[in-house]
């Protein structure tokens, strides 16, 4: 059935369900809440709050807490990322669910070009949009590669910029992604904002809640795509992800769960694929990377 102001409502339900899972994410929260409201289609949001100790709720509902399709649950205790956007999906009765942290925000007609996006190629189950942060960088996670050793090694010592002019050296992100235009396959989107096909998350299970936080996002589409399933970028569709604003009341415990996530995602999903010493060399890389890191936390603190 086709909504007069934006995209079809499906006669179940809306079309789209956002879902917002927020630890202590401040003033944005309502912002990111506020534009995906904002959107042409009848998108209906939920706050899932992890029991955030912040004014972030309190503020959302006073300048929106009488809005009609917003809704919010708070939990008695942090349940993490995963489990929650689990819950509220296990019940939904929606098409399509959209994941966007609360630190993110859609810019005008965004949800429209991914829904559009998963309607013309049903073969894809996830769609995400070009993401910039808040000084306008492009967020080298939105359009990416799996993170194999070889190019997860040359991302991070830097050879990757000489992928241009040589191959081989291609790291975990192109180096041409400001300047795509049309709707393309990925094999990694920008965990800050996804628009999944929701039967198709359920089918593969739902997010791994093995994850503490971060690499969840890259399960998911890898699982995804190991069902057949695609995964699309949309540049036409923009967002701005102000990164780490939860994570800053923990900046420690953030920075461990990344690290415990690379190596929960390559033990899991591609271990299989590599003998035992590339095994043991990716486990060091990641010790390595863990604690030549750590001093920059200290000093962001």
């Amino acid at each position: 059935m086709a909504g007069a102001d934006g995209f079809a409502v499906a006669e179940h339900g809306p079309r789209v369900s956002a879902v917002v899972v927020n630890y202590n994410a401040g003033a944005i929260l309502t912002d990111c809440v506020q534009a995906v409201l904002a959107s042409p289609g009848k998108v209906r949001v939920t706050v899932i709050d992890n029991r955030s100790s912040d004014n972030s709720m309190e503020r959302l509902a006073d300048e929106l807490g009488s809005h009609q399709r917003l809704g919010v649950r708070r939990n008695d205790s942090n349940l993490g990322f995963a489990r929650a956007v689990n819950d509220f999906a296990r019940t939904d009765d929606s098409d399509f669910l959209l994941v966007i942290n609360p630190d993110c925000v859609l810019h005008d007609h965004a949800l429209e070009q991914l829904v559009a996006a998963l309607d013309d190629q049903p073969t894809a189950a996830l769609a995400g949009p070009m993401v910039h942060d808040g000084s306008g960088r492009l967020e080298s996670a939105c359009f990416r590669y799996f993170p194999r050793p070889w190019n997860s090694l040359v991302t991070f010592t830097g050879l990757w910029r000489l992928g241009r002019w040589i191959p081989g050296l291609r790291g975990i992100r192109p180096l041409d992604v400001e300047d795509m235009q049309a709707v393309v396959d990925a094999e990694a989107t920008s965990g800050a904002c996804m628009l999944l096909r929701l039967d198709a998350f359920r089918r593969v299970g739902c997010f791994d809640e093995g994850y503490g936080m971060h690499c969840e996002d890259l399960d998911l589409m890898y699982r995804l795509q190991h069902e057949g399933w695609r995964c699309l970028f949309v540049p036409g569709a923009r967002a701005t992800h102000e990164q780490g604003i939860s994570s800053r009341s923990r900046p420690f415990w953030v920075h461990q769960q990344k690290h415990r996530g690379m190596w929960r995602f390559y033990r899991k999903l591609l271990s299989r694929e590599y003998a035992s010493p590339v095994t043991a060399l990716v486990a060091l890389g990641i010790a390595t990377r863990y604690f030549i890191l750590l001093p920059l936390i200290w000093l962001k603190k």
